[in-house]
């Protein structure tokens, strides 16, 4: 599991675990059932207090991404399937919301950006064909 933390962004450091492995979860690179680091494991990876570590599992746990089992780690948990979705289209709409700004400020309109879309889209391999 790779965490990158930005100290510039005035984001949170235990925020930023919690939107990345939300992240991690959405996209299916952290799978249900898989285990997390162990909170003195990823405090040192990414030299920080392993209390900041604690709170961001805390709150993991809390909205339902991950489960603590007692003496045998952090996991995914199998409810973390149904935000994944929703977790997945907040970050496309992010994505998209800076398309959209970027694209005014090039004074770009709305259909030529759908017409790119479709260009890249057909452009592009499917899943299924990149295996």
């Amino acid at each position: 599991m790779q965490i990158h933390l930005s100290r510039q962004d005035g984001v949170p450091t235990y925020l930023q675990i919690v939107q990345q492995v939300k992240h991690l979860v959405a996209s299916g690179r952290l799978q249900a059932g898989e285990e997390l680091p162990p909170i003195r494991v990823l405090a040192q990876q990414l030299v920080i207090n392993p209390n900041t570590v604690a709170r961001a599992y805390r709150e993991l746990e809390t909205v339902g991404i991950v489960i603590k089992r007692s003496t045998s780690g952090t996991y995914v948990s199998d409810a973390g399937s149904p935000l994944a979705r929703r977790e997945r289209l907040r970050i496309i709409t992010e994505r998209i919301d800076s398309l959209l700004v970027e694209a005014r400020q090039l004074n770009i309109d709305i259909d030529e950006i759908i017409d790119l879309l479709r260009q890249r889209d057909k452009a592009l391999p499917s899943p299924s064909s990149a295996e």
